[in-house]
């Protein structure tokens, strides 16, 4: 297994949660090519998103259907301005590349959303800390595991 799936496992242990890593050789950089790979629909795709909100990082797990609604993560970590991060940022902040990084298991504590969305699936399917590696999660353990707020972070239709 890969030292960083092998840690994003080891930190779901810790916290009693058992997960199966699973690789993909193809990729699953996007959460409509881990859809594919995996065999689910797209909206089971976590997508961890990193941010920064005024001064902080913060992370937005989001329904792989879903874009963010920036504000609405703004609102839900109390904060104003939101700024997209370089990939430098995500890793220094996670210690995982982008297309790779997990819900939880980061090198520090980030505060973190949930997209309300992914509570409506009995699991979803989340970075295992490379571009390949994906494993399945109920959404109550992703929740607890991640120390996510749930929030509604969903850009509205229209």
């Amino acid at each position: 297994m890969h030292p960083n799936a092998g840690a994003v496992a080891s930190a779901a242990r810790r916290h009693g949660v058992e997960i199966v890593v699973h690789e993909y050789p193809a990729g699953t950089r996007t959460a409509a090519d881990a859809a594919a790979a995996v065999g689910v629909d797209v909206a089971q795709i976590v997508k961890s998103l990193v941010f920064r909100v005024d001064d902080r990082v913060v992370l937005a797990l989001v329904s792989g259907s879903n874009r963010l609604d920036e504000a609405r993560l703004a609102a839900a970590a109390g904060g104003g301005a939101v700024r997209r991060v370089d990939a430098e940022t995500v890793r220094d902040a996670t210690g995982y590349p982008i297309g790779g990084v997990p819900p939880f298991g980061h090198r520090g504590t980030l505060p973190a959303f949930v997209d309300e969305d992914l509570l409506a699936f009995d699991e979803v399917w989340a970075a295992a800390g490379t571009p390949r590696h994906v494993f399945p999660i109920a959404p109550a353990d992703l929740v607890r595991l991640a120390a996510a707020a749930p929030a509604a972070l969903a850009l509205p239709p229209g």
